[in-house]
C-alpha cells in the first residue's frame, strides 16, 4: 500500500497538474484571440472578394469562379475541422481546469503512513516497556526489601513515561503545526482559485454579451439583406416583365410589318404582272400607262417604307434581346452574390447559435442574479425606481460599501469594548494582587498570634511567674502604641491588656470585613461586566463571521474583486475553523467522554481545573475554591487564642496550602514569625466563610 501511494505521489508530482492547467489556460486564451483574428480576417476576405468581383471583368470572373469556390470549400472544411478541434480541446479544458491537484493529499497520506508506522513502533516499544515494567513489578514482589532499587526503577519508569509523553506531545504538536500550515496553504490556493474563477466568469460574461450583441447585429443585417434581396428580386421581375411585354409588342409589330410586306410583295407581283400585261398591250392609250406608272411608283415607295420599318423593328428586337441577356446576367451575378452573403450570414448565425448552445445557462444565471438582486438588494419604498435601474455591479459595490462601513463601526465598538475589557482586567488584576497581599498578611498575623499563644501562661490567672522576656519585640511595640511606655522587664503582661488587644483586633476585623465585602461586590460587578463584554465580543465575532460568510457568498458571483486585509484573513480562518469537521468531531468526542465520566471524576476534574486556573501564580491566584468555615473568623476567636499551641501551628501550616499559596510564600510565613505586629493590626484580620470565593 505504501509503495502504491509513493509511486502515485511520484507520478502525479512528475505529471505536474498545475503546470498543465496553466498551459491549458494559456492555450485557451490564445485560441480565443485566434478566433477573434480569424473572424476579422474572414470579414476582410469577404470585402476583398467583393471588391475583386466589382473590379474584374466578367470573363475573368467566370474563369476564376471555380477556383474561388474550391478555395472557399477547402477553407470551410478547414474551419469546420478547426472548430471541432477547438470544441474537443475546450471539452478537455473544462474537465481538467477544475480538477484538484492530488499531490498534497498523496504527500499528506504518505506522511501519515510514516507517522502511523512510527506510532506502531512507539506502541511496540511501549508494549516492550510495559512488559519490562511487569517483569520489574514481579521482581519487586519477589524482592521487597530492596526499597532503594525499587525507588530507582520507579523513577526510571517515570522518566520513560515522561519521555514517551513528551515524544507523543511533540509529535502531536508537529502534526498540528503541519496540518495548520497545510490548511493555510490550501486556503490560500482556494482563494487564488476563487479569484481566477471570478475573473474567468467575468470574461465569459463579457464574451456572452459580445456574442449576444454580434448575434443581434447579424440578425438585423440578415433581415436587411433579405428585405433588400426581396425588393431587388421583385424590381428585377417587374423590369423583366416590362421588357417581355415590350418584346412581345415588338414581335407583334414585326409580324404585322411582315404581313404588310407580304401583302405589298403580292401587290408588287400583281403590279409586275399588270405591267407585263400592259407591255403586251401596247396599243393602249397613254393615260392608262401613266396611271400604271403612278400606281407602281406609289407601291414601290410604300414597299420601301415598309422595308425600312421592318429593319427598324428587327434592330429594336435585337437591342431588346441584348438588353434582356445583359439584365439576366446582371441579375444572375447579383443573385449569386446575395446567395454567398446569405450563406456567409447563415454560417455566422450557426456559429453564434452553437456558441449560444454552449452557453445555454446564461438566461438561468441571469434569472438567478435577478432573484439574488431582488433578495439581497431589495429597494426601499422611497428609492424603488431609482435602485431598480441600477446594475448588479453598482448594487454589489453599494452593499459591500455598507457592509464595510458596518464592519468598521463594529470594529470600532469592538476596539472600545476591548479597551474597556483591558481596563477592567487591570482593575481585576490589582484587586487580585490586593487580595493575595491581604491573604499573606492574614497568614503572617495568624502566625504572630500563634507565637503569642505559644508563650507558657501560669497555672493561676494573675500569678506573676514569668517575665516579659519571651514576648517578641513587635508585640511589645504594638502594646506600647495603646498603653504607653513598656513595663519594667521584671513585670508580667496583664490579662486586661490581652483582652483589650483582642477587642481592637476584632473591631479592626469587622472594618476590614466590611471593606472586603465592598471589594468583593466590586469584583463581582467587574466579573459580570467582563462576562457581558465577553458575551458581546462573542456575539460580535459571530456576527462578523456571518458577515464574512455573506461576503464570501457575494464574491462567488461576478463582480470586481476586492483586496483582502488582515481582518478578512482572521475571520476567514475563524470561518474555516467553524466549518472544519475534525474540530467539531473532537468537540463532540470530548463532550461524549465528559458525559460518560462518573460524578466523582467530574468533581475531581472541576476541582483540578479550578485549582490550576486560580491557585497558580500565573493564573492570578484569586482564592482557594474550598471554603474555610472556621478559620479563626467566628466570634470565638478570642477563646481560640487560649487553646493549645499545637492546634495553631497546624492551622498555620494548613491555611496557606488551602489558600493555594506557593511553598516560597509558606517559607516566608515561617520567616515572618518574629516580625512586628503593629503594621498587621491595620490590615485585614480574617475573612468570614461567606466571603471566600467559591467555584
Amino acid at each position: 500500500m505504501a509503495a502504491n501511494v509513493g509511486s502515485m505521489f511520484q507520478y502525479w508530482k512528475r505529471f505536474d497538474l498545475q503546470q498543465l492547467q496553466r498551459e491549458l489556460d494559456a492555450t485557451a486564451t490564445v485560441l480565443a484571440n485566434r478566433q477573434d483574428e480569424s473572424e476579422q480576417s474572414r470579414k476582410r476576405l469577404i470585402e476583398q472578394s467583393r471588391e475583386f468581383k466589382k473590379n474584374t471583368p466578367e470573363d475573368l470572373r467566370k474563369q476564376v469562379a471555380p477556383l474561388l469556390k474550391s478555395f472557399q470549400g477547402e477553407i470551410d472544411a478547414l474551419s469546420k475541422r478547426s472548430k471541432e478541434a477547438e470544441a474537443a480541446f475546450l471539452n478537455v479544458y473544462k474537465r481538467l481546469i477544475d480538477v484538484p491537484d492530488p499531490v498534497p493529499a498523496l504527500d499528506l497520506g504518505q506522511q501519515l503512513q510514516l507517522k502511523v508506522q512510527r506510532l506502531h513502533d512507539i506502541e511496540t516499544e511501549n508494549q516492550k516497556l510495559r512488559e519490562t515494567l511487569e517483569e520489574y513489578n514481579k521482581e519487586f514482589a519477589e524482592v521487597k526489601n530492596q526499597e532503594v532499587t525499587i525507588k530507582a526503577l520507579k523513577e526510571k519508569i517515570r522518566e520513560y513515561e515522561q519521555t514517551l509523553k513528551n515524544q507523543a506531545e511533540t509529535i502531536a504538536l508537529e502534526k498540528e503545526q503541519k496540518l495548520q500550515n497545510d490548511f493555510a496553504e490550501k486556503e490560500r490556493k482556494l482563494h487564488e482559485t476563487q479569484m481566477s474563477t471570478t475573473s474567468k466568469l467575468e470574461e465569459a460574461e463579457h464574451k456572452v454579451q459580445t456574442l449576444q450583441t454580434a448575434l443581434e447585429k447579424t440578425r438585423t443585417e440578415l433581415f436587411d439583406l433579405k428585405t433588400k434581396y426581396d425588393e431587388e428580386i421583385t424590381a428585377k421581375a417587374d423590369e423583366i416583365e416590362m421588357i417581355m411585354t415590350d418584346l412581345e409588342r415588338a414581335n407583334q409589330r414585326a409580324e404585322v410589318a411582315q404581313r404588310e410586306a407580304e401583302t405589298l410583295r403580292e401587290q408588287l407581283s400583281s403590279a409586275n404582272h399588270s405591267l407585263q400585261l400592259a407591255s403586251q398591250i401596247q396599243k393602249a392609250p397613254d393615260v392608262e400607262q401613266a396611271i400604271e406608272v403612278l400606281t407602281r411608283s406609289s407601291l414601290e415607295v410604300e414597299l420601301a417604307a415598309k422595308e425600312r420599318e421592318i429593319a427598324q423593328l428587327v434592330e429594336d428586337v435585337q437591342r431588346l434581346q441584348a438588353s434582356l441577356t445583359k439584365l439576366r446576367e446582371n441579375s444572375a451575378s447579383q443573385i449569386s452574390q446575395l446567395e454567398q452573403q446569405l450563406s456567409a450570414k447563415n454560417s455566422t448565425l450557426k456559429q453564434l447559435e452553437e456558441k449560444l448552445k454552449g452557453q445555454a445557462d446564461y438566461e438561468e444565471v441571469k434569472k438567478e442574479l435577478n432573484i439574488l438582486k431582488s433578495m439581497e438588494f431589495a429597494p426601499s419604498e422611497g428609492a424603488g425606481t431609482q435602485d431598480a435601474s441600477k446594475p448588479l455591479e453598482v448594487l454589489l459595490l453599494e452593499k459591500n460599501r455598507s457592509l464595510q462601513s458596518e464592519n468598521a463601526a463594529l470594529r470600532i465598538s469592538n476596539s472600545d469594548l476591548s479597551g474597556r475589557c483591558a481596563e477592567l482586567q487591570v482593575h481585576v488584576t490589582e484587586a487580585v494582587a490586593t487580595a493575595a497581599e491581604q491573604r499573606e498578611l492574614i497568614a503572617r498575623l495568624e502566625q504572630d498570634l500563634s507565637t503569642i499563644q505559644s508563650i507558657q501562661r501560669p497555672d493561676a490567672e494573675g500569678a506573676a511567674e514569668h517575665s516579659l522576656e519571651k514576648i517578641p519585640e513587635p508585640i511589645k511595640e504594638a502594646t506600647a502604641l495603646f498603653y504607653g511606655p513598656a513595663a519594667p522587664a521584671s513585670g508580667t503582661l496583664p490579662e486586661g491588656q490581652v483582652d483589650s488587644l483582642l477587642s481592637i483586633i476584632s473591631s479592626q476585623r469587622e472594618r476590614f470585613r466590611a471593606r472586603n465585602q465592598e471589594l468583593e461586590a466590586e469584583n463581582r460587578m467587574a466579573q459580570h461586566t467582563i462576562q457581558a463584554l465577553q458575551s458581546e465580543l462573542d456575539s460580535l465575532r459571530a456576527d462578523n463571521i456571518k458577515l464574512f460568510e455573506k461576503i464570501k457568498f457575494l464574491q462567488s458571483y461576478p463582480g470586481r474583486g476586492g483586496g483582502s486585509d488582515d481582518t478578512e484573513l482572521r475571520y476567514s480562518s475563524q470561518y474555516e475553523e467553524r466549518l472544519d469537521p475534525f474540530s467539531s468531531f473532537s468537540k463532540r468526542e470530548r463532550q461524549r467522554k465528559y458525559l460518560s465520566l462518573s460524578p466523582w471524576d467530574k468533581a475531581t476534574l472541576s476541582m483540578g481545573l479550578s485549582t490550576g486556573a486560580r491557585g497558580s501564580p500565573a493564573g492570578g491566584g484569586e482564592a482557594c475554591p474550598v471554603p474555610i468555615p472556621h478559620l479563626a473568623c467566628s466570634s470565638g476567636a478570642a477563646g481560640s487564642l487560649k487553646q493549645d499551641g499545637t492546634h495553631h501551628r497546624l492551622l498555620l501550616h494548613a491555611v496557606p496550602a488551602l489558600l493555594g499559596l506557593p511553598g516560597s510564600l509558606q517559607a516566608g510565613v515561617e520567616r515572618e514569625r518574629g516580625e512586628g505586629l503593629h503594621h498587621l493590626l491595620r490590615q485585614e484580620v480574617c475573612r468570614s466563610p461567606a466571603q471566600v470565593p467559591r467555584e
